[in-house]
């Protein structure tokens, strides 16, 4: 299934990520790399839905775990678009490191050990 205006392509196969999970980070992909540029209106949910073969459940879910990371942003009747690049990726990132840091004080680890947890997770995380 392929979105002619977004190129989202959704990959039916076994073993592939959930619909919801691969039109998210598609999309949240083209926004970070510029090719869905800040303020682009994207389809409605049920347009897209309809335009992948998904259902409208599964496109609103990605949507709201993309304007929960701060990538998409929705404006009432207007839309939804492209939120300013980085902004709130930036804040929330902000905020997850201070919760991280607020959580491995009160569990009374060091700061290289704090540390040494957070690079082996984005090790595994990002594979490397």
């Amino acid at each position: 299934m392929t979105s002619t205006n977004l190129k989202i392509r959704i990959d039916g196969a076994a073993g592939a990520a959930a619909p919801y999970e691969q039109l998210r980070a598609q999309i949240a992909d083209r926004a970070r790399s510029g090719k869905l540029p800040t303020g682009f209106k994207l389809p409605t949910v049920r347009g897209l839905a309809q335009e992948l073969g998904l259902a409208a459940n599964t496109v609103a879910k990605a949507y709201r775990a993309l304007e929960a990371d701060g990538v998409i942003e929705t404006r009432g009747r207007h839309g939804t678009f492209v939120a300013a690049a980085g902004e709130g990726a930036s804040r929330e990132a902000a905020a997850a490191g201070q919760a991280f840091a607020d959580r491995v004080h009160r569990l009374g680890l060091s700061m290289e050990e704090a540390t040494a947890a957070a690079a082996d997770a984005l090790r595994a995380r990002y594979g490397q």
